[in-house]
């Protein structure tokens, strides 16, 4: 009897990005796998709350710039997805709010996403060496789907 290979077919991927090298990495694998798989593929950040003082957070002026440069950078990894070849049609961009961002994604933009597959990278741009993927592994033990996590 021959072991027939049959790869995971996902239909629609959620990545989460930031700036870290982890997240480029996990970008990089779930726009790869979205386009060989023929997926949707959602591409997720985070304003982090918690990285805004008192004062900036009571100034609307503030947090709505803040929020624009995180489109602006989120619609710069959607243009890389479509520079490799996804169908535009088939990318979600996504930016949410929150304290913290392991618990969002899980608890907000997945169920409105939903999502089969999230791809997200082993360490975060805010977190230390110390706590290793303590965001990635709080969401790889509660997002109730396949989760691929990458390391750089």
């Amino acid at each position: 009897m021959a072991i027939q290979i049959t790869p995971k077919k996902f239909n629609k991927i959620l990545v989460g990005v930031d700036d870290a090298p982890d997240a480029r990495a996990a970008f990089d694998y779930a726009v790869d796998k979205a386009k060989r798989d023929g997926s949707e593929i959602g591409i997720v950040s985070i304003l982090e709350s918690n990285d805004i003082n008192v004062y900036q957070a009571l100034d609307k002026d503030y947090i709505h710039s803040t929020h624009d440069q995180l489109n602006e950078r989120i619609n710069e990894y959607v243009q890389a997805a479509i520079d490799y070849g996804v169908d535009p049609k088939k990318i979600t961009a996504i930016v949410d709010e929150g304290s913290k961002p392991a618990e969002r994604i899980v608890n907000h933009v997945l169920p409105q996403y939903a999502a089969d597959l999230l791809v997200i990278g082993s360490i975060g741009k805010s977190d230390s060496r110390k706590i290793f993927g303590s965001q990635a592994a709080y969401m790889a033990k509660n997002a109730g789907i396949s989760v691929t996590i990458v390391r750089n």
